[in-house]
Order: C-alpha cells, then structure tokens, then sequence
C-alpha cells in the first residue's frame, strides 16, 4: 500500500505496504519515490568539518532528538495539571473580655462562632493537602504504568500481548483512582461552600451589631477586630474555593482526555503496534450536523472529486488484512492538526465487474470494509459524529476500495 503525501513541508515519500494509498489537498506535484530530473549534473560540495571528523561524537540531546526523530510518536499522556500550592492559614481569633453588656454578650457568641469556623477550615486544609499528595502519588503510578507500555509498544511486540493487556489493565485502575481524588476533592468543594455562606453570616452579623443600642466604646472596639478578622476569613475561604474549583475544573479535562487515549492505547495493544494520542485529543467534541450531507453516487471514481475534491486515504482491500491504520491515523491526524473542525466521509467503493450477482456481492464486501474503517477511527477516538458512512459502484475500480474524504 503506497501513501502518496504532498504537503508543504514534506520533503520524502514514506511507503507504508502495498495497497493504500492518501492525497493532501495542497497545490503542490505529488510527489514519487523516482529519481529527480535535472537538467544540471552533480554538485560536488566539499564536507564540513565535522562530516571530515574520523571519529565523531553525539552529545546526549543530540541522540535523543535523533531518536524521537525516526521513533514512532507514543501515545503522550500529557503531564498532570499542576495543582495549587497554596497552605491556608486561618487568621486566628483574638480574645477578649466580655463586657457584660448586651452586645459585649453578642460580641462573644460571634466571636464564638468565628473561632469554630475557623477551626472547620483548618481542618479543610489539611484534607485539601492530604489529597493533592494522594492524587500526585496517583498520577506518577499512572505515568508509570502508561510509560512502560508505549516503551513495549515502540520497539515492536506481538498483538494482543498479555503482559501490556496486564499494565493497561493497571493503568486503567490507576486512573479511576485519580477520579475517585476529584470526587474527594468535589465533596470538600461542597464543605467549603457552605463553611462560605457561613462566613458571610458571620460578617453581616458582625457588621449588624454596630447599630445595636446598649454598647459601650470597648464593644465598638471589640467589634472592629471582630469585623477585620471575620473579612480575613471570607477572603481565605473564597481563595479556598476558588483554587479547589479550579483544581477540580483541571483534573476533570485531564482524566477526560486519559481515558480517550487509554481506549486508542487499547487499539494499538491489540495490533501490536504504536498509533498515537486519541484522536479525541484534536477534534472537537462538538461539530456540525452531517445528517443532511449528501451521499456519494456516481459510477466513477471521477465523481468522488468533483469540485477538485480529493480523497484523504483511499485504502484497497486486493488482500486479507491489509495493515492500513497506521497510516489512517497518521493521515487523519494531521488533517485535524490543520483542521481541528474536520468531518471525515467514509465511502465504499465496489467494482462493478461481473453481473448483477458479482456487483452486490461486491457491495457487500465493500460495505463491510468501510464499516471495519469505521470502527477503527472511533477505537482511535474520533467522534462518532465526525464520520459520515456512504457506498458506491465505480466502473474503474479493480477491487474494493474505501475512500476517506475530510471536509
């Protein structure tokens, strides 16, 4: 199966196996593995100095980047969100005498009542750092576990092998761990919330108690370090809050995408070979409506790029198992790299050679195919919705063919 790509940037042809082929858009010649023309005959450059150095030396940034340069890319599980690191420290509450009047009594249940707010939220923050060392201790195992596979992955192993079905299965179970965390971390969300509109309260009532009648000065003044205590306990609860929410926001996204990139991991064990991060990753989760996109028809190939509209992947099954996702990820993922909105059209295409007999077992066949294409963009994480299945007769083709068009 042969990939022809023509893109801006590329500079070689990468053959893949017979079979398959894909097209970029661009306005650029297609490009063959053919010797170049040129009218000029060669060059003769002289070597720099360090081609003449006999014995030449790669510094260790230099390997690894020549390493990840002709590696294939593993399926990046990219790094944790960073957590906040904020310790809160409540202000404390000063004491005081009770004057005996009415509002020196109403000074001492407020300020009370703000020394046992603030021993709650004491106790808030310690369950907030207890769970942030949780989770991070989590997310490494996680890493770990995922790391090790894309490294069995890389260098080539059988399909389906038990012993990285194994380490997925303890990644996947690693991972729920983290969200089991950002449940812990919902429900002490839901605490400080209500240890908020407690604060409030106690702001409000403190703030009321100046009008009240009966005070004498050192209740006023009681009061104003009441008052300026209690606004440093709101503040500290709403910082609380709003990292807890923001910590939460994050791990919520970053789990999300985990568990698309464990269903592609899952793909590429059961191959034996490395794809890449989930499709997912890149194409939005919401699109347009492809329910009223017309179907392909036609008894050509040539209909299928009227308009100058190319197929992105056109994959030939002239044989059993033809080894095509490789190169359809790698096709599709980089049309959602320039693209992130594409629709992808998945088309049947079925000889029509032989009778009418011949023609709809064709069809049959073909029909199959594209639904095996199908199925395999989704195991790599594209939507669902992105993917519109149509089947069509072509008088040029010689076998079952499966177009893949991206709009």
């Amino acid at each position: 199966m042969v990939f022809r790509i023509s893109r801006p940037i590329a500079l070689t042809v990468v053959l893949f196996a017979a079979g398959c082929s894909f097209v970029d858009d661009s306005l650029l010649p297609v490009l063959t593995g053919g010797e170049p023309k040129s009218a000029a005959g060669p060059v003769a450059i002289a070597p720099s100095q360090a081609e003449a150095n006999p014995n030449p030396t790669v510094s260790g940034a230099t390997a690894v980047a020549a390493a990840q340069a002709i590696a294939p890319a593993p399926i990046m599980t990219g790094t944790p969100p960073a957590l906040g690191t904020t310790n809160f420290i409540t202000p404390g509450v000063t004491a005081a005498a009770n004057t005996g009047t009415f509002v020196g009594q109403k000074v001492s249940v407020l300020r009370s009542e703000l020394g046992a707010l603030q021993e709650r939220l004491k106790l808030r923050n310690q369950q907030l750092q207890q769970i942030r060392t949780t989770i991070t201790g989590h997310s490494q195992a996680y890493h770990g576990t995922i790391a090790a596979v894309n490294a069995r992955l890389q260098v080539g192993t059988t399909p389906g092998n038990p012993i990285l079905i194994n380490q997925w299965n303890q990644g996947q179970l690693q991972l729920e761990r983290i969200g089991a965390d950002i449940s812990s971390m919902n429900s002490l969300a839901n605490a400080v919330a209500s240890d908020s509109s407690m604060s409030a309260y106690l702001l409000e009532s403190t703030k009321a108690a100046y009008g009240l009648s009966g005070a004498i000065e050192e209740d006023h003044r009681q009061l104003a370090i009441l008052e300026d205590e209690t606004n440093r306990t709101v503040v500290l609860v709403d910082r609380l809050l709003n990292e807890l929410s923001e910590d939460i926001s994050r791990q919520t996204a970053y789990v999300g995408n985990e568990r698309a990139n464990l269903t592609t991991l899952s793909h590429s064990i059961k191959n034996g070979e490395l794809l890449g991060a989930s499709l997912a990753n890149r194409a939005y989760l919401s699109s347009a409506p492809i329910a009223n996109a017309s179907p392909f028809t036609g008894s050509s190939t040539q209909n299928f790029a009227a308009g100058n509209r190319q197929p992105l992947v056109v994959i030939r099954f002239d044989r059993a198992d033809v080894p095509y996702e490789q190169a359809l990820y790698t096709a599709v993922n980089r049309a959602l790299q320039s693209r992130p909105q594409s629709v992808f059209d998945v088309v049947a295409i079925a000889p029509m050679q032989g009778g009418a007999a011949d023609v709809a077992l064709s069809q049959s066949k073909a029909t199959r195919n594209a639904q095996k294409v199908l199925r395999s963009l989704t195991d790599m994480g594209l939507p669902a919705a992105r993917i519109n299945l149509s089947a069509a007769a072509s008088g040029q083709a010689v076998t079952n063919e499966v177009h893949i068009y991206v709009r």
